[in-house]
């Protein structure tokens, strides 16, 4: 079987398995999210942390959940890290310093889960489980909670009411992404992946020297960094690690795993607000843009010539020969255009235009199919600047699911779209201006670039996975991307909610025949239009300097 056969046949089977979880699981996301039973454990956790969930809360009040929470998820992560070498399971790991310590905690409550550190030489098992694993679910379930607190916005009318953040908070945890991460933890175990708690042994001999590994619960905690799109690997590696990503099958599960919760969301969009096809147009435009982008890039990695690549059937460098190039360009789309950051390949090693596209990818926003809520939310500001555009043509108010899109509506949609350009370009400029920064790059010219334009750009859209090259545990950039992290996930949280708010409090427009339908593929169109013109306009100078101009070059 050809290399290309090969990838294309492992695509096909990806969207038939997402294909068939899409209905059930975004039904029951819908009715996770609408019912007002609690269960009896989460009756307990709402009791410890004296939460009333039937309590609903106005937008200002919902925020100001989500920023306590995440502020002392912060303070307990960095805390736990700096008297790691004073924790039982530290593996004789040190404690992280103070600067790297806050880079981390950062990266994990901010869903980015950048990593400056090598896994497995650095943190214990006690960090690992009980502050970095724990991150994992929890943020995810922020993320899912602001998007809900959105589609309730549109769903609701003359109520400023969003819900409960705390219900939303503890019910996404307990009754979806701890389920799905338990029975995925255990499709990884039989597979191959490790789960443990066993201390540093030598497993033999290399290049003269006895190699060392660490054990580690590796398999719960890479099902629910996937799942959550979270990203952060137990070993350096990150999932091109035999002990984390051990098959081509497992390499294919947890693509499915990086997807499913994110596609499925629009299934729960459509439900929430009495009409599964506008689900189903937001979910045309992501798919749209996530197989246009998989396209791309196995293009450019199969793209070869000379002998060299003839022989290894394509671009191999970076990549792993249990994945192959097809599998590979799967994962670094995906990952790319999620808020992940896993990797099961090298994307430095990528060609030129082939690191360009996973750049790209993050640069739209993270929004095909995007992260665990940050995705859906992400699209739907999307749509009311698209649906903003299609009226300012026709010379008409615009008009989203019923809630008309004034002034104050577009001011929170355009505040959200400019800060995480604005917090990668800025960060990236100082970086290049100031002496310190760019001796962190390992190559010079476009890709070393290139280096410094994908951290920030990881950083600020919550992606998490990095170029490789950079030395990025400097002074620097540990404080310079983790302050790009908070402030590019909870700032646009602020607009988001606010925005939901007064879509809440608006009465429902009555549809007439001036109308612009959003169900049908011209505004499916519209949208995917809207979000390549504006990342191009954004975007194009400085991808001109880098990836551009290393991909023309070679």
């Amino acid at each position: 079987m050809s290399p290309v056969l090969a990838g294309v046949l492992q695509l096909l089977a990806l969207i038939a398995a997402l294909a068939l979880a899409y209905r059930p699981l975004g039904d029951y996301m819908a009715r996770v999210y609408s019912s007002e039973k609690h269960l009896r454990v989460e009756k307990w956790i709402y009791k410890g942390i004296g939460a009333n969930p039937n309590a609903e809360m106005r937008w200002t009040a919902y925020l100001r959940g989500v920023l306590a929470f995440s502020a002392v998820s912060v303070l307990f992560l960095y805390l736990l890290q700096r008297v790691q070498g004073s924790l039982p399971g530290s593996l004789g790991f040190k404690s992280i310093d103070p600067d790297q310590a806050f880079n981390t905690a950062a990266s994990f409550v901010a869903n980015t889960n950048w990593q400056s550190y090598y896994g497995e030489q650095a943190m214990g098992h006690v960090v690992q489980t009980a502050g970095l694993a724990v991150q994992n679910f929890v943020s995810a379930a922020v993320g899912i909670a602001v998007a809900v607190a959105l589609v309730r916005g549109f769903a609701r009318s003359r109520t400023g009411e969003l819900g409960n953040f705390w219900s939303d908070l503890v019910r996404g945890t307990v009754r979806i992404l701890i389920p799905i991460a338990a029975l995925s933890a255990i499709v990884l175990v039989a597979c191959g992946a490790i789960q443990n708690f066993s201390g540093i042994h030598s497993v033999g001999q290399f290049m003269g020297g006895a190699q060392e590994w660490n054990g580690g619960a590796v398999a719960s905690q890479e099902a629910i960094k996937e799942l959550g799109t979270n990203g952060g690997g137990y070993f350096n590696a990150n999932s091109a690690h035999p002990f984390e990503n051990p098959t081509a099958f497992t390499n294919l599960f947890e693509v499915f795993l990086i997807l499913v919760i994110p596609f499925a969301l629009t299934r729960t969009f459509g439900k929430m607000v009495g009409s599964v096809k506008q689900g189903y147009a937001i979910l045309a435009t992501m798919a749209t843009i996530w197989v246009g982008f998989i396209a791309l890039m196995m293009w450019t990695e199969f793209h070869h010539g000379g002998p060299a690549f003839d022989a290894a059937g394509g671009a191999m460098e970076g990549k792993e020969n249990r994945f192959g190039i097809g599998g590979s360009s799967i994962f670094a789309v995906s990952t790319t255009l999620t808020s992940t950051g896993a990797v099961d390949s090298f994307h430095s090693s990528f060609t030129g235009f082939g690191g360009g596209i996973t750049m790209l990818g993050m640069q739209l926003g993270e929004i095909a199919p995007g992260g665990t809520g940050s995705g859906l939310y992400g699209m739907l500001i999307m749509a009311i600047i698209a649906v903003f555009i299609a009226g300012l043509m026709v010379g008409r108010t615009p008009e989203y699911l019923g809630k008309k899109i004034g002034s104050r509506e577009i001011k929170f949609a355009a505040c959200y779209i400019l800060i995480t350009p604005a917090l990668v370009l800025i960060f990236t400029a100082a970086s290049m201006a100031l002496p310190t920064p760019p001796n962190s790059m390992l190559n010079s010219g476009a890709h070393g670039f290139s280096e410094i334009l994908y951290a920030y750009t990881s950083g600020a859209n919550n992606n998490g996975s990095a170029f490789a090259g950079l030395s990025a545990d400097t002074q620097w950039f540990n404080t310079t991307i983790g302050l790009a992290m908070l402030l590019g996930r909870f700032l646009p949280m602020v607009f988001v909610l606010a925005l939901a708010g007064s879509l809440a409090e608006q009465k429902p427009v009555p549809a007439t025949a001036g109308t612009l339908r959003t169900e049908k593929p011209l505004f499916t169109g519209l949208l995917v239009g809207t979000l390549l013109i504006i990342t191009g306009l954004t975007y194009f100078p400085t991808l001109a300097l880098g990836p551009i101009a290393e991909g023309l070059a070679s």
